[in-house]
């Protein structure tokens, strides 16, 4: 049996082998949520210290192949249009921040579950494709989860939604900000996106036994 030492040394160096292929979504999805995965588990200490470290991993490992500006535009909706370059550059970055928030928030729920993927399928035509996955824990139904992916002009692949059993990201945001900006104006949203991203990760009481 491996000590916590060599363990931890066997997972970092596992996360560092995993190659990303970006010209294959399926591959892609499951390559990147393994190195993530991988990489909770090599700083689950630090994580414990400090659980904001869990914006550090996102950012690191998830955030290089999610197209958090292709999603911030389509949240703006028909704002995008009545929008400034400063303005959208603005909104683009503080989404970018909002989903790391978000994402990292959600990785607390996250304890060594079973992960399946679904097998590839054809793309070779395709401009989008909907990679599912499940999450499996013994004892509860699994949870279904869909990375909605889109070719780039470069023939390579990134994520901009995930849909949560049958909830859409990108869409119940786009729905509240749409609201808000109409409401309030486009730079008031920005900076509620700003304020929620300054706020800390929290843990659960389930994540005590991280």
């Amino acid at each position: 049996m491996l000590s916590g030492v060599a363990m931890l040394v066997s997972i970092a160096a596992f996360a560092q082998e995993i190659e990303v292929n970006i010209k294959d979504p399926y591959a892609m999805v499951e390559s990147v949520a393994n190195k993530t995965f991988a990489r909770f588990h090599q700083d689950i200490d630090t994580i414990k210290a400090n659980p904001d470290h869990l914006k550090v991993i996102v950012s690191d490992e998830l955030m290089p192949y999610i197209d958090y500006k292709y999603a911030s535009y389509k949240v703006m909706g028909t704002y995008l249009r009545q929008s400034t370059p400063e303005q959208r550059d603005r909104f683009s970055e503080a989404f970018k921040s909002y989903l790391v928030a978000t994402y990292a928030q959600a990785f607390t729920e996250y304890t060594n579950q079973r992960v399946e993927f679904e097998p590839a399928k054809s793309f070779a035509d395709e401009k989008m494709v909907d990679v599912n996955v499940q999450i499996i824990e013994q004892g509860r139904p699994p949870i279904k989860l869909q990375f909605r992916v889109r070719r780039l002009k470069d023939d390579t692949w990134k994520a901009f939604d995930l849909v949560a059993e049958g909830v859409s990201l990108l869409s119940s945001k786009s729905a509240e900000i749409s609201n808000l900006i109409r409401q309030n104006g486009i730079d008031s949203v920005i900076e509620d996106l700003e304020n929620h991203t300054s706020s800390h990760i929290s843990l659960g009481k389930k994540d005590a036994k991280l």
